[in-house]
Parts: structure tokens; sequence; C-alpha cells
């Protein structure tokens, strides 16, 4: 959430102009410039904490011509785009019943929440934060309902988002109440991320959903496939592998975690339980690990002896005690299989090595057919030999709109093309003839309809009309004018329905339920599809001519895990089972499949795993007690609460310490920061104002500050002066990804204003000096995807170009291009990477020096030279993978290294115009640790040696050099 504003103030430095001794490098007689850049501890540590929000929003990220509305009610203002009134309508209505409703489970705290209804994206997702306290709910829902459910999407995230509301309002609460107090929102977020882990958030909020539902992830199979296949596969991780992940074996995320833990609390020691321990945490009672002596408390157990309960609690549920053996780490996901006609198996592959793919299985031996192109999901369809998918790609500009295009494969030739363009289009799918794509089209204001369009031109023959309000998933072509497609209806039950393309009619094949339904595959005039059943997701067939339904059944099929994704031809089934390695395909005849007549599909399929706490009588299917008021609406203003002041930071990088009142406003359009900046150095003090507005295509920043007592050693004396700084720029940020590469440009120009006013005897010799200059950048980069346990991406292209040149009283410049070039290693995992970098400014003497960008060989002493020259070659590798922790303070996922050699040529003048002309090379190594802190921080560090083949001109005598490193990453993961 925090945006460096300064990106215009690289400051100039006054100085009295260097002295003649002809010993030293002109610019090394000066004071050296100070670093504006300050490191906000604070800021820092929260930011970690808060990762996932900042992956979700996105700061100026709708389009200008967007205008917005709201509805308000005691409990929450729902701030939505014209068009989504009823939605809104729905959201305010569905908050207004839960808040009294379910505070007794979590406190009765409540302060009313802003809602902001994302509609311009296709991914599928929402967040509640503080700083500033809001909630943004992406509203296209997934295609697929075994991860999810199948409730209606507005539903889903409101009663999901909201229960973290409500956490947040409960947890204003002793310590971190005081938090709040001394640092505002982000204090609070802070405190109460440091107490209370994240398992406990998103489990709480699971619960949440499946108690006040007729659904939720605690009645879907899916939704425990993670836990019962390590379960099945006999692999006991430790409980900070579970908390912390892996580079090397599929460890569950800490939603499932979370949900059995909350669950069996709740089963076991009331509903008042959690309530009692999150209170006591939040006000950090204990101070050390008060969470877990909270759990102590109220359960008079350890906190060890808890989770070990509560697990062995949920594994008694969920499993039947049959298990294998396996030692494998995690071998990578093979998805949605499909028989070619020579007989050969086409599906996706994806690993922690390897980026997704399609390959072609041809007896065992895989061959590569194509990198897939960037895509929210991996399904695709095939039909005589050509295949059709969605990719995904975002909006140039507006990082809020993304989009879906559809792509056409080429198996024989392995040639793509882009049918639709700017469209937004989920699973597609070819007739026979390879003429029209059948896909599901969504819309901002929340339509759902079926398109037919030309494989050719990717034009729209044919749009199904939806009166119904269904929701299309997965339609596959019957006929050349019928379609079968998996759906559900308004309440978020679900059904097989055939569409007529002729005439739009639609048929229901199966009644609908709340089994989730999805993948249908038609072979001849049988849809092969997968369903919840109870307790797991089975196969299941259903043959159209007599509309009788059957379970299939095999050795094979037996296990605690669900099956999907099946597919039949040539004398073969082959489908994915979701196994501890990944998701593995199966393979067999047709005659090993037993079919078993199901005459009772449509029996009621809530299944709770046997826990009985869902039945509290006060909240459950509290979202069947939701009414239909009509609440205000209005117009929202954009300008509305532009300065939105919600925190405060303290922070320091010696000498300077640093404190801001942070704001930005709930659209994410504007950020402000108000600061002051002691240095124990100098003594000096400042005083500033920073801002930038995200709402237009540039995006427009401007600073102001003021220092006092600033001060530097002159030819002879110490001098004094006050120094007034302002800046005011603009900058444009383009997201150029598609197809396989993401690539982003950012072009900026900023204009400085510096006026240095000289005190005491130097008032009248020197008196002001002023001066402005412009700050040119422009940052590219280019990458392919990465893999979990890709360093690098094997490909990657990194440019920085910075071009300052002063516009009043003086004539100066300096340029810098830096660049980096990521190549594949000797093995999948390494990485070679090339840095190049110059920079060079003009040989006039001024007042002045602008500050040092230059990546200096590693180990020297930088100073700002007239000219210099830099290339460096490094190779990064993997050590090893130790899945190790300690007491819950830190656990190490990777151990990694990178050997690297640096050259820079660096030329300049002394101060009797005599040429410098000096080599600084280096070479060593560097050790990284790829970390997570408190089961929740990822940190990387590392330790650097550096072993100067040249002497250092400007840092001392001796050749050997040790560094602590915290890298930063230009590539995106």
């Amino acid at each position: 959430m925090t945006k460096n504003y300064n990106t215009s103030m690289n400051s100039i430095t006054t100085v009295d102009p260097p002295s003649a001794d002809a010993t030293k490098v002109a610019h090394c007689s000066t004071v050296r410039p100070k670093k504006f850049k300050k490191i906000l501890i604070l800021n820092a540590v929260l930011l970690l904490l808060i990762a996932n929000n900042l992956l979700a929003q996105v700061f100026g990220g709708n389009p200008s011509s967007m205008q917005w509305r709201q509805v308000n009610n005691k409990t929450a203002r729902v701030i939505y785009p014209v068009g989504l009134d009823s939605v809104a309508q729905r959201v305010a209505n569905v908050v207004a019943c839960f808040q009294p409703s379910i505070a007794k489970t979590i406190g009765d705290r409540y302060k009313p929440v802003s809602i902001v209804l994302q509609n311009q994206s296709l991914i599928s997702n929402a967040f509640v934060q503080l700083g500033p306290y809001r909630s943004e709910f992406y509203m296209t829902p997934s295609q697929n309902s075994f991860e999810l459910g199948s409730l209606p999407w507005v539903d889903q995230l409101a009663i999901h988002e909201f229960r973290h509301v409500e956490q947040y309002n409960n947890f204003n609460v002793g310590l971190s109440k005081v938090f709040r107090i001394l640092f505002g929102q982000q204090g609070q977020e802070l405190a109460n991320s440091l107490v209370v882990p994240n398992w406990f958030w998103e489990g709480d909020a699971v619960f949440n959903e499946t108690q006040t539902s007729l659904q939720g992830r605690g009645r879907l199979p899916y939704f425990f496939n993670a836990y019962r296949s390590l379960w099945q596969e006999q692999k006991n991780y430790s409980w900070m592998k579970l908390r912390n992940g892996s580079f090397r074996d599929f460890v569950p995320d800490h939603y499932a975690l979370g949900y059995m833990l909350t669950a069996y609390g709740r089963e076991k020691y009331g509903d008042d339980f959690w309530k009692n321990v999150t209170h006591d945490a939040a006000s950090f009672k204990g101070v050390f690990y008060p969470f877990q002596l909270a759990v102590k408390k109220y359960s008079s157990t350890s906190y060890e002896v808890f989770r070990n309960d509560a697990i062995s609690f949920m594994q008694r549920q969920l499993t039947n005690g049959a298990s294998i053996s396996t030692t494998e780490h995690f071998l990578g996901d093979q998805e949605f299989p499909n028989y070619l006609p020579d007989g050969r198996l086409l599906y996706m592959s994806s690993s922690y090595k390897q980026i997704p793919r399609f390959v072609i299985n041809n007896n065992g031996v895989e061959k590569k057919l194509r990198v897939r192109d960037i895509s929210l999901d991996n399904y695709y369809s095939i039909r005589n030999n050509k295949l059709v998918y969605t990719a995904y790609r975002s909006d140039v500009r507006w990082g809020y709109r993304d989009y879906n295009e559809i792509k056409l494969l080429d198996i024989n030739t392995g040639a793509q093309r882009t049918v639709t363009h700017r469209s937004k289009y989920f699973s597609p799918d070819i007739n026979e003839g390879g003429s029209q794509i059948v896909a599901v089209a969504v819309f901002p204001d929340q339509r759902n309809e079926l398109h037919i369009l030309s494989a050719d031109s990717g034009n729209v023959l044919k749009r199904i009309p939806n009166k119904d309000k269904l929701f299309y998933t997965y339609p596959k072509f019957y006929k050349n004018n019928e379609v079968i497609a998996a759906v559900r209806d308004s309440k978020g039950e679900m059904s097989l329905m055939m569409i007529n393309t002729d005439n739009n009619q639609h048929k229901v094949l199966i009644p609908f339920s709340w089994h989730i339904i999805g993948f249908p595959q038609i072979t001849g005039d049988t849809v092969f599809f997968s369903a919840s059943a109870k307790d797991k997701d089975e196969l299941f067939a259903l043959v159209l001519p007599d509309a009788k339904l059957y379970k299939l059944q095999s050795p094979l099929l037996k296990g605690v895990t669900g099956n999907y994704q099946l597919v039949s031809g040539n004398g073969k089934m082959a489908w994915a089972n979701f196994s501890a390695v990944g998701m593995r395909l199966k393979e067999t005849s047709t005659t090993s499949v037993t079919w078993v007549s199901v005459d009772d599909f449509n029996a009621p399929n809530r299944y709770d795993f046997g826990v009985n706490a869902l039945s509290n009588k006060q909240t459950s299917d509290l979202l069947d007690k939701v009414g239909d008021s009509s609440y205000p609406e209005n117009k929202y203003s954009k300008g509305y609460k532009l300065f939105n002041f919600h925190s405060w930071r303290p922070a320091f990088e010696d000498p300077d310490y640093y404190y801001s009142l942070f704001g930005e406003n709930v659209l994410n359009t504007f950020q402000s920061e108000i600061y002051v900046d002691y240095n124990r150095n100098e003594k000096y003090k400042k005083i500033g104002f920073n801002a930038i507005y995200g709402d237009l295509f540039p995006y427009l920043s401007a600073g102001v500050a003021y220092t006092f007592d600033r001060n530097g050693l002159g030819k002879y004396h110490r001098i004094y002066w006050n120094e007034l700084e302002a800046s005011a720029g603009l900058s444009v940020p383009l997201n150029l990804s598609r197809g396989r590469n993401i690539t982003r440009l950012s072009i900026g120009s900023f204009y400085n204003y510096n006026s240095s006013y000289f005190q005491g005897s130097y008032k009248d010799s020197i008196g002001t000096i002023d001066y402005g200059y412009l700050n040119n950048t422009i940052s590219f980069s280019n990458q392919i995807q990465s893999a979990r346990q890709n360093i690098y991406p094997r490909f990657a292209q990194t440019l920085t170009l910075n071009y300052k040149t002063a516009i009043q009283k003086y004539t100066a410049n300096q340029f810098l291009a830096s660049a980096n070039l990521y190549w594949p290693g000797l093995f999948i995992n390494h990485s070679f990477v090339i840095n190049l970098a110059f920079q060079g400014h003009d040989t006039l003497r001024h007042p002045f020096t602008f500050s040092n960008g230059f990546p200096f060989s590693r180990g020297y002493q930088a100073e700002n030279l007239y000219r210099m020259y830099k290339w460096g070659v490094n190779y990064h590798l993997p050590l090893f993978y130790p899945d190790w922790g300690f007491a819950s303070i830190v656990y190490f996922q990777r151990v990694r290294a990178n050997l690297f050699f640096d050259y820079t040529n660096a030329q300049d003048f002394y101060s009797n115009r005599s040429k410098f002309d000096q080599n600084f090379r280096s070479t060593g190594t560097e050790i990284f640790f790829d970390t997570k802190w408190w089961n929740q921080l990822p940190v990387s560090f590392g330790i650097r040696y550096s072993y100067l083949l040249d002497d250092d001109k400007f840092g001392g005598t001796g050749h050997n050099r040790w560094d602590f490193v915290l890298p930063i990453n230009l590539i995106s993961r």
C-alpha cells in the first residue's frame, strides 16, 4: 500500500567548488549527497504481513470514465459502478442481516465499512484491509465450482469477506488498540497480524460461510482433498512445514488448515471459544505467544496438543483408514486429458520446475507441444486436432480491466493464432467441423451468456438469451445445434443442461441440486462429468437417449480424494486424480470400469464431515433469512475524502529518523503523505508533503519539503543553509503483457526545484542558490512465466534509463543506463544473469552534483565519476531445500547461491585536469536464504563475500569484503 512518491527527488546537493588538490579525484572532495530514500521499517514489516492485500489492490486501476454510485445503511457503504444497482443492494442487505446476527460469535464491536465492487476484472478475488478501512469484491465468478462452491458469487463474497470486517472490528483491543492509537489503522493491522495467525483469519471466515449458507467450502469435498492426500500417502509433515510451505513438496494452504482447527475448536469447546481466544491474543495478554497462551487457557491443553487433536479429529472424519506410502516429492500436475485420433494422450502439464505447457504422451514418452500462454486456468478443449483455450491479457493502462482472449492451436503444426481480441470469454469448445466455437461470455454488468463464434474470424454468430439468469460453465458441443453445459441457478444449485442453439430452448438433464457439477466431456451420446457425492467428488456418466445416470467404479477410482476430468476414447478412459504429488492422470480400459445405476442423484447433498458445530441455531443458514430492503442510492463522488489520512509511521535509516502521516482514498486513486525527518549527523530537520494521483492516464505526482539547518564542510569553513525542495511530474505505467510474456513499461518526467538559503557569513558572499532540473526515466521489463522453484525466469530482460538535466542557471546533465539479461543455466532451476550499465555526466564544475544510481562493482565504495562502464556475470543456483524451522520464529525453505564477477571502468579528471582511469574488478559469492518468519512473513536475505581484484581507491585497504544483503527482485514471480 506504500508508494515511493519521490521518484523525482534525486536531489542536487549544494557544495563548495572542489579544491585544487591534484592528489584527489575532484568529486571525492565534495560533500556526498544524502539519500532521500527512507527505508520505513515499520511499514516494511506491515507490507509483508498484508502481502495478499497488496497483490489484490491496484492503484489507479479503473478507467477515468467510470462513474460510481453508493448504497448506504448502518452497516456499510457499498460503492459500485453504474449498472450494478441490484448487486449493491444485495450486498447491503446481506451485511445488514449478518452484522447483528453473528456478533455474538466474535464480538459486538462494529464500525461501518466501505465495500467497493470491482466489475472490470476477470480475476475471482476479494479482500478486506485496514489502511484505509475498506473491502473490495472482484465480481467475476470462477468457472470451477469444485474449488469455491456454487453459491451466487456476490453472496459468497459478502458472507466470507464480511467475517474479516467483523474480525478487524473486534480485534481492536488491548495492545492492538494501543498500536492503532500510536500508528493508525495500519498499526492495528500490524498488531493483529503479529498475534492472530493467518490460518485463523481464513479458517474462521470459511467456517462462517459454511455455517450461514446451504453450502460453503466446509461442505465441499474438493476443499479437503489436499489434507486427505497427505494422510492417504502418509506424508506426516511438521507443523512448521504445514504453516510455511515448501519448494519441493505439495503443502496445503492455510485455508483448509484454518477451517479444520477453527471447526474443531467450536466442536470441542463451544461457540465462545475463538471469541475468547482471539480477544486475549489481540490484547497481547501474555505478550510472548499470546495466541498460544489463550488457546491453552480456554482449552486447558497446550497449543501443540490442541492442534494435533484438531487435525486427528478431522482426519477421522475425512479418511477411511486406507493409506499408501510414498517418498516422492511434488511431481507436477497433469490435467484435462484428451485422446487424439491416433490414440495418443494430450494434457496440460505443470510442476514446480516447469511452467504450464501442452504435452502429448505416446506410450509413456512426453513431448512438449507448446508452452501455454498466460491463463487464469488450465482448461482447454480439443476436436479434430484443433485446440482452443483462453489466454489472459491485461489492459495496457488500467490495472483492474483485463481480458480473456480465445486462442486456437493446430496440434499438427503447433501454430497458434488469436481468435478474439479484448474479449471476456471462458471455457471455449470447438465443434466437430472446426468452424464454430462456443464459449461463456461474461460482462461487467454481471450478465452471463453463451456465444457461438466463428472459429475463423472470431465474430459472434449467435448469442443465447439467458432469461433465467443462469451461470454457465464448461459448455460442450453435442450436435450441430445443441450444447451441453453445467449451470448454476440464482440460488446456487447446479444441473446439467442441454441448450438448443436454434430455438434457445433449455432442457434440464439432471434435476437442480446442491451437488457440484463440472468438467463435462461428450463421447457419442454419453456425457461424462464430475460431481460431488456426499463426502467425495466422483465420476458419472449420463446416457442421453434413455436419460440414464451411472456412477463409474473401478479399483483405480478408489481412495479418499476426488477424481475429475474423465475422457473416453480408443477403448480407454483417462482422468485426473488429486494426490499429494500433484494432480495425476490415471488410465484404464473401458471394460474394467463398472457402471452403477444412480436413482437418487438429486437427494440432498449437505454433508458436514462430522462437524456438528455447523448446526448452531443462531446463525445456521442465515443467508436464507436475508431480506430485500431497498436502501437509498446516490452518486459517489471520486473526490470524496481524497485526503484520507489513516496511518502514521515511524522509521529510521541511520542517521535519518522519520515520521509520516499517510493517506489513501477508498477508490485508491490518490495517496498522500506528510512527513518530518531528523538527520542525526547534520542535525537538520525537514518537513514535507508528497502526493500522487492515479485517476488520469498518467500518474500526477508532486512534493514539497523544507529543510532547516543543513550544513557541510566548505573549502575552508563549515557552511550552513536552509533548503527548499519542490517537485512535480507525471509518469505513465503501461502493461504490455500478452501471450507468453509479461511486459511492463513505465515512462516518467519530473521537474525538481531546489533553493538553498545560506546563513551566517555566507549569507552575503553566497546568498541564495536556486536551480531546477528535469529527471526523465524509462523503465522496461520483459519475461516469460516462472515456475515455483525457478530462481528467475529462464528468459527475461530489464532496462532502466535515467536522464537528469539542469534547466535553470546551470548547464548540467547525467545519464544512466542499466540492463539485466536473464538466461537459462546448466540445469532447470539455474539462472545465468548478465548486468550491463553506463553512467556519465558533464565535465563542468558546479556547486552541486546529481545523486548516484550506478550499480558499482560489488565490494567497492561507489563514487559518482565522470564516466563509468560496468558489466557483470552472475550464476544463480539452488543449493538445498531444508524445510526446517526453529520455534515458530524462522523457517528455511531454500538456500541458494550466486557466483559473480563484476568489472567497472571509471574515468574522471583530477582537479589539475589530468585524467583518472581505473578498473574496479571483483569476484565472489552470495549465499541467500529464502525464509518465512513467524510462520507468515516471506523474507530473503543473504551474505556476500567479495574479493577485490583491484585497489579500492575510495573505501580503504584490503581485498576481502563481507556484506549483508537484502535482495530486491526486479522480476515478477
